[in-house]
């Protein structure tokens, strides 16, 4: 994907968003960090755009949720956890920027019920490159992409890349 084409995808799925919820005021936006939080941000500048609405965001790490958190180092380098708002009977609008597995997003949803207890959690992935291992699906998608279970899908952000743009490197390719 371009970073054009990042943008449109961001915008679709904000009117998505605002298309399938009547009470937005009752969204509350979680990205998991660190790509998820930028594109929950850009994802709620656009419905502010469009509804002069500001929603809250809160950032979600999901280290020490993750099933395999022993094989990722001795000490795994944790981030921020931020949710300063109150998530009970909300609609929580759960951000990342792949859907592979699915092993990530259980491990934001345990995260999240640590927190309270939301009405529900609607997912929202910039790219679903499918292979899911869990019984876990995205309401939002910004581009589905059929890859093979060793591709790897880099999404890179203005915010901490310089650029927009998603590349998919095959397994073939990187050698």
């Amino acid at each position: 994907m371009t970073g054009e084409e990042i943008s449109k995808a961001v915008e679709k799925i904000a009117v998505q968003i605002i298309n399938k919820n009547k009470n937005i005021k009752d969204l509350v936006f979680i990205g998991i960090v660190t790509r998820g939080v930028h594109l929950a941000t850009r994802i709620i500048n656009e419905i502010k755009k469009l509804k002069k609405l500001g929603l809250p965001l809160g950032m979600l790490d999901i280290t020490f949720y993750r099933d395999d958190v022993d094989s990722i180092g001795k000490q795994p380098l944790a981030k921020e956890t931020k949710i300063d708002f109150d998530i009970n009977d909300k609609k929580v609008i759960l951000v990342d920027d792949v859907l592979f597995t699915g092993r990530s997003i259980r491990a934001a949803l345990d995260e999240i019920m640590d927190f309270g207890r939301p009405n529900s959690v609607e997912l929202v992935v910039l790219i679903d490159r499918g292979h899911r291992e869990l019984p876990v699906y995205a309401e939002y998608v910004g581009k589905t992409v059929k890859t093979n279970y060793s591709d790897k899908v880099h999404v890179h952000l203005k915010e901490i890349d310089k650029t927009d743009r998603v590349v998919l490197v095959s397994k073939k390719s990187s050698r």
